[in-house]
């Protein structure tokens, strides 16, 4: 679960490092965002290889997905995912990825949450 003030990995090649969360979209009070929700984040650290060529500046205020959590997801089979740290992925106005790559794997949740085009930029599932 992720709230306000918590910083978070960014898991992309969008040339952001640490991002902080500010709000949490689609609710009126929410507190916790899961996997696949939209929230707005502002970037904290770059890349130090991207930091010239980078689209992404520091203190800019972005949307975007959360793609891991640290806290357990259980499936409808009785299944349990629980990853290492939390992460995002940024994405434009639009909804669609600034990146061109997703590093690390992805929950099937995704998929099911009509997140389609983070599914086909990840390296696999979980």
């Amino acid at each position: 679960m992720i709230q306000q003030q918590t910083i978070l990995n960014v898991t992309d090649n969008s040339g952001a490092k640490t991002v902080k969360c500010i709000k949490i979209l689609n609710g009126f009070k929410r507190r916790f965002a899961i996997l696949g929700d939209t929230v707005i984040v502002s970037v904290k650290r770059l890349r130090s290889k991207a930091r010239l060529t980078s689209k992404i500046k520091k203190g800019e205020v972005r949307k975007a997905v959360i793609i891991r959590t640290k806290n357990k997801t259980v499936m409808k089979d009785g299944t349990t995912t629980r990853f290492q740290s939390n992460a995002v992925s940024l994405i434009n106005k639009q909804g669609k990825p600034i990146a061109s790559r997703i590093m690390g794997p992805i929950p099937k949740i995704l998929k099911k949450r009509k997140k389609i085009k983070f599914v086909t930029l990840s390296s696999g599932f979980i």
